[in-house]
Order: C-alpha cells, then structure tokens, then sequence
C-alpha cells in the first residue's frame, strides 16, 4: 500500500491518522459483545430475529446489505481509509477473494455473538472508482447526476466557498473509495488497518485517512457542540417496527432497487446505497462564546440560561436530546432519555394535521432540526411521501476542547463531525435537504433565515471566492418572545473541509461485477 506523505502531513497537522500500528493480528477475531453503542435517547436497533423476519417479508435479504448503511450512529471508534487504486487487476482479485469475506453485512452486525467480527469492515467507490473497476457504460449507470459528478463539482448546490477551505486531497477526482473500519477500541482498528496494508500492497494508494471516536462520557452519542445525535434518524419499513415520532419509509429511499426507489438501475445495484461523506470542522470554543453573548432575555430565565435557550433554539434540541418544542424553555434530561417521547413531535399542534407556520414560540422554522426534518409542516403525514430521507452514521472527529482553547474562545486544533448520510438517491436526499432546505431562507416562508448550525448562504446570494465567504447568515425566530427579531449570524460555526460522493454496493454486487 503506497501512502501519500502529503497526506500523512496533513492528518498529523489536524489530528487524523494516515497509517496503522503493524501489529500482526488477525482481521478475522470475532467478539463476544456487540460492536455498537447505543446512547440512551436513540431508538434501539431491532434484534436480528425482527430484522430477519420484516425483511424476508420484505424480500430484502440482511445478508447482502453492508452492515454500516442501516445502523446509525452508533460506532465507538473509526476510521475512514480514502485510497486510489494503483492496479486495478490486482485489486479485483483482492477484492473478491479477501476483502469480501471481511465485509460485514447487517445482519451480522446486528447479531450479539460471536458471530460478530472484532472490527466492521466496509467498502464504497466513487464513480472514478467504478471506471477504474471497469463498471462504465450505459449498462452501469447508476442514474444519479451528484454521484457522477464527484462532490468537487457539486459545491456550487452546497454553497460551499468553492474548495479554499477543503482538505486538499479532497479536491479532484483521484479519490477511487473509502475502506470504514469500525470497532470498540482502536487496537482492533489498528490490527485491521495492519492486516489490510499487508492484504493490498500496492494495489491501491492511500490518499487520505480521518480517524473518528465517541466523545468521552457523559457525552457519549454527543457531538462536539454537546448535543446528542443520531435522534431522528428513520428506520426502513422491512427492517424494524417505528418508534413514537420516527419516520417510517419504503426500503428503496435507503436501498437502490428496492420499493420506494423509481430510478432505474443496473440490476447488480440492488441493495446498494449512495454514501456521502462530509468532513465537517466544528468551531467549538466559539459556539459557547457566541451563546454567552447573545442570550434570550427572558423573564425568568439567568443569563446562562437564556444562552442555553438560544442554543437550543438554534438546533431545536436541548444537550439531553430533549426537544424544544415538547420542552420550550427548559432541558428535560428525561425526556431525552426516552426514545418513546423524545421524538414524538411533528411541529402541529394537538389535533392538527399541519403545523401553525406563524407561531414559532415552541420551536423556530430556522431550527436545524426542522430545517432538515420539517414533518408537518409540510402537511399531513406521513411523511414518507417526501422522498427526502437519509440514514446518518457519522462520527465526532479531533480531541475534545483544551483549556487554551476554552479560555481564548478560538479553536487551535481541529475538530468536529465526519458526516456519512446513506441515500438512495443523493440528489433527492443529502443535496436536497442541504440545498432546498438548510441553505434557502425562504423555507417555509419568507425571512425564515437559514439553518444556523449547516446553511451556508454562499451560492444563494452570490457571495464567493474567499474564506470568510457565507458569514454574516440571517436567522429568524430565534427569540421566542420577539419572533420577528433578526439574528445575525458573523460565524459559520460548521465548516466544509470537503469529501466525496460513493456507492456502497452489496456484497453480491463486490462478487459478481465489481471484482470481475
């Protein structure tokens, strides 16, 4: 395996890893526990009898799928291989004969026992991957423009600043696919990472690696901001019974081919999944210091408090999980414990099918969370005919915040969120909830502002070409007792440092086309 010492430059710098520790240990250990943390607050995965059940009703076969697409976030630690590949006949012959065995499906990951392996492995190529694996022509067109194009020159629909910002591995086409490597503990990861460089020689080069990790209790399942995640993610109807509140939708919004997804596809793209990627820098020590600035003066409510208030105003969660729209003025950590009552919400009031979009006393319009999950305010459920879901699987990147930095209120050393989202469409699902809808202001009616945790305003209002690009965001109805009041927003606290569009095929996809 050939490493990039650019690189390996730049994941020292920022805090990422672009090699493992040659430890000689197997790949193939299995465990006795579950790989997969679950933080209180998010909906448990099914048992893999419910699972096995529901899907073989569904004709969906847990087997084939790879096992990161449907769980969610949820993995201890990470790490995100993004290689080239250096001889693709060599490659294919690897790929079949010792990287698909490794892959882990759903429905082992799913199991408790010691069925289960000690690191999860999974793979997704890029369309220059696919044309390196040969997988070209009208045969093989996998139908989705944003996955053609790469990310690189999708920037313009994301309102990124261009790429002045982006890791500069990033920017091109020379990235071929991603290799996830999940665990427990880092030396699982490292003993994988090992077995593999020993595995693929120089059939591929390394091009980048980004290492992620759950933040250290009592933040485990939080963010770096501090707010739990992963809370709304939908569930797909052959895989799992709906929890209160979360959405239920067709297989085929997930998984390419299946019911619910109306592009036609190759036929050995079945049960694969789009793959976005996002490394998303955080400007932590700065988000604090904003909220202390600018708290919501509400009677009654201390300074810190009115803060509070406004950061979860902002995200339309308090840090528990709790919403602010089943608890508007205060944090309700039982309530966000309580993945029966955290999520059952749809913005209307009791007995309506369509929420009030002139009262945002309970929860802002510009709200990240409804922004990129409006429920009813898009009318009657369900929703599921919106066709704009994704399954998010991310995970914290970079230490957490040291005194210097809390002290300085300035990010010194990078952080933040590397962003998976699994879609059967990506123009459909992630482009659209970043375009359309965190990044419009005028969604759901006009001077809403933008999202102000994600909504970039740098393509909307023509405002590019630097790095300051896309500040000075305005966001509404942040302040529950003047909804009309402006906020202005000097600091995008979540930065674009780039990523890539890739297709996670199934396992008899790698088999039968991709490795022939």
């Amino acid at each position: 395996m050939k490493v990039n010492t650019l690189a390996t430059f730049i994941s020292f710098v920022f805090g990422v890893s672009a090699a493992g520790i040659h430890d000689g240990r197997s790949v193939k250990a299995k465990r006795a526990t579950s790989i997969l943390f679950n933080p209180p607050g998010l909906p448990p995965l099914p048992r893999i009898e419910e699972a096995t059940r529901k899907a073989n009703t569904g004709g969906l076969n847990l087997n084939d799928v790879q096992g990161d697409i449907l769980i969610g976030m949820r993995k201890p630690v990470e790490l995100f291989l993004f290689f080239g590949i250096s001889n693709a006949t060599d490659f294919k012959v690897k790929l079949k004969g010792e990287i698909l065995p490794l892959v882990t499906t759903t429905a082992q990951i799913l199991r408790d026992d010691t069925s289960a392996p000690s690191t999860l492995l999974n793979i997704a190529f890029s369309n220059t991957g696919l044309v390196a694996l040969n997988a070209t022509g009208e045969a093989n067109n996998l139908n989705d423009t944003a996955f053609a194009a790469g990310q690189v020159n999708d920037v313009k629909n994301l309102s990124d600043p261009g790429t002045v910002n982006w890791v500069p591995q990033f920017v091109g086409t020379n990235i071929h696919g991603v290799i996830l490597l999940a665990s427990d503990t880092e030396d699982n990861i490292n003993s994988t990472l090992s077995s593999l460089q020993s595995t693929l020689g120089d059939s591929i080069s390394e091009i980048y690696s980004l290492r992620g990790a759950m933040r250290p209790p009592p933040n485990k399942g939080h963010e770096h901001f501090g707010f739990l995640d992963g809370i709304s993610n939908p569930t797909l109807d052959v895989f799992q019974d709906s929890k209160p509140g979360q959405a239920l939708v067709p297989a085929g919004e997930i998984l390419v081919g299946q019911p619910g997804d109306n592009v036609t596809r190759p036929d050995w793209a079945k049960d694969g999944s789009f793959l976005v990627f996002r490394q998303l820098k955080q400007l932590v020590p700065e988000f604090p210091k904003f909220l202390a600035d600018s708290p919501i003066l509400e009677p009654g409510l201390s300074q810190e408090q009115g803060s509070d208030l406004l950061g979860a105003r902002m995200v339309g969660r308090w840090k528990s999980g709790a919403a602010v729209f089943l608890s508007p003025m205060f944090d309700d950590p039982d309530l966000g414990r309580d993945y029966n009552r955290n999520n059952n919400f749809t913005f209307a009031d009791p007995g309506q099918t369509k929420s009030n979009l002139t009262d945002q006393s309970k929860c802002p319009l510009s709200a990240h969370i409804r922004k990129t999950r409006p429920r009813a305010d898009l009318g009657p459920l369900p929703e599921n005919s919106t066709n704009h879901h994704m399954v998010r699987a991310g995970i914290p990147y970079g230490p957490e915040v040291t005194t210097d930095e809390a002290s300085s209120n300035t990010t010194e050393i990078e952080r933040g969120l590397a962003f998976v989202s699994y879609q059967s469409n990506i123009m459909n699902g992630f482009q659209f909830l970043q375009q359309a809808w965190a990044n419009t202001p005028t969604f759901r009616q006009p001077g809403v502002g933008f999202d102000p945790i994600i909504g970039m305003l740098c393509f909307v209002f023509n405002r590019c070409g630097g790095a300051a690009a896309g500040a000075d965001r305005p966001v509404n109805g942040l302040d529950p007792t003047d909804p009309a009041r402006n906020f202005t927003l000097h600091t995008d606290f979540v930065v674009s440092r780039g990523g890539e569009y890739f297709f996670a095929p199934s396992l008899p996809a790698i088999a039968n086309t991709l490795s022939l």
